[in-house]
């Protein structure tokens, strides 16, 4: 039998049933309902049948493919149901095919039939398409070059074109007009569209620039006031940037709002292998003095003192000499004074702790008197980004230099104000 017969008998399948069901004293009128029922039901179990099995021999065929080359592609075929998709199509194919035969008895609804079919088929391709797409996506999110790129705002990007080529191709099927008469009526409502895609458009514009210039990457830890914005980026897509906040709650900004706002990246910070310290401790000025020389022998016992306090009182013993300045009254000539020891001591203790980055700036520094005391503050890194680390050395230092004030007999102002640190 050659193929032309083979279509033959398959066109009319629909009118032997039918003629078959005449012959059996069916009348007329009931036998159309009663083939068009039994054809139906035949033909959905011939579509369940065939896109069960070839989805079931597609996911075994990708296992095994994924299990043997462990390349991530095949694998994430599987997550985005592109094995549902292609048997879907097959199916849809099938139904579009069997139409003339099922509705036999009903040659009115053929067309419609046809053209809701291809349709359905159009968005099932389209769906396809973006499985294969995605899963390509999905295996370059793995990669260390793409990790931190806006790859899902390309993916949308992808999508609405996609969508877009398929509403022409709907638009030209259903009204069986060329696709220049499609594009002809969007140029007449483009004004319309750029106001509706106004988001997307800038959205799309600011991936591009953002991923460009590299202002942020998925990771980074990024503030926003304006949007109570404070933690990692967790997503960037075409029209909004997820923030997981350190609450881990999540804020939501617009894309566009990265090019157009100003706000503050950590990544600096993270890739420099410090985290500043600027906190200061506030002195009771009243309590700040000229130390007589009995003093500064007993303040010669403390370890990391003594060789400064040789080194400065030799100093200051030659420029009294040769100004002769009289030292019944301290405030003549040059003096010690319990701040200024206190100042080198914490220098020196910051210098030598372990939790502190030596190829950083690290120093003591005296601020302009406060009302609340005269501030001296710690300018510092700590060796470490790890925000529960850094928090630790931080109080570790303080702690030490607030019980060791008193052995300077100075007063810490008890309502200090603290400036601490992002």
């Amino acid at each position: 039998m050659s193929a032309t017969d083979y279509n033959f008998d398959f066109h009319n399948i629909g009118k032997k049933t039918h003629d078959l069901l005449i012959k059996w004293g069916v009348s007329d009128s009931i036998a159309d309902y009663i083939n068009l029922l039994g054809l139906s039901l035949v033909l959905a179990i011939a579509v369940y049948l065939l896109h069960y099995v070839l989805r079931r021999l597609l996911r075994i065929t990708l296992i095994r493919i994924t299990k043997r080359t462990k390349i991530d592609f095949f694998h994430h075929l599987l997550e985005n149901r592109f094995s549902h998709f292609v048997a879907l199509t097959t199916a849809v194919t099938l139904v579009k095919s069997s139409i003339p035969v099922v509705f036999y008895s009903f040659p009115s609804l053929i067309a419609p039939l046809n053209k809701l079919t291809e349709v359905y088929l159009v968005i099932i391709i389209i769906w396809l398409i973006i499985s294969l797409i995605r899963s390509g996506a999905d295996s370059l999110r793995k990669k260390s070059a793409f990790k931190s790129k806006p790859i899902e705002s390309y993916m949308q990007v992808i999508r609405i074109i996609l969508f877009f080529i398929g509403a022409v191709v709907i638009f030209s099927n259903l009204t069986g007009k060329s696709p220049l008469t499609f594009f002809t009526a969007m140029g007449a409502i483009s004004a319309v569209l750029l106001l509706m895609f106004k988001d997307t458009i800038m959205g799309f514009v600011a991936s591009i620039q953002v991923s460009t210039n590299d202002t942020v990457r998925i990771g980074d830890w990024i503030t926003m006031a304006k949007y109570g914005a404070d933690g990692d980026v967790v997503e960037i897509n075409l029209t909004t940037v997820k923030v997981q906040n350190f609450d881990k709650t999540i804020t939501t900004i617009p894309t566009y709002s990265l090019i157009s706002d100003s706000f503050q990246n950590w990544r600096g910070m993270t890739q420099s292998g410090g985290r500043r310290i600027k906190r200061a401790i506030f002195i009771r000025q009243s309590t700040i003095r000229f130390l007589t020389y009995e003093e500064i022998e007993q303040f010669r016992r403390i370890q990391s003192l003594t060789s400064y306090i040789d080194h400065r009182q030799k100093d200051i013993d030659k420029h009294n000499e040769r100004i002769g300045a009289d030292k019944s009254l301290l405030i003549n000539g040059r003096n010690l004074t319990n701040a200024g020891l206190y100042r080198k001591y914490i220098d020196n203790y910051i210098s030598n702790h372990t939790g502190l980055h030596k190829k950083m700036t690290m120093m003591v520094r005296q601020l302009a008197p406060t009302a609340n005391g005269l501030p001296l503050e710690i300018y510092a890194f700590t060796g470490t980004t790890k925000w529960v680390d850094y928090e630790y050395i931080m109080a570790d230092i303080f702690d030490h230099l607030l019980a060791s004030a008193s052995y300077f007999d100075l007063k810490v102002q008890e309502m200090d104000i603290l400036s601490p640190d992002k």
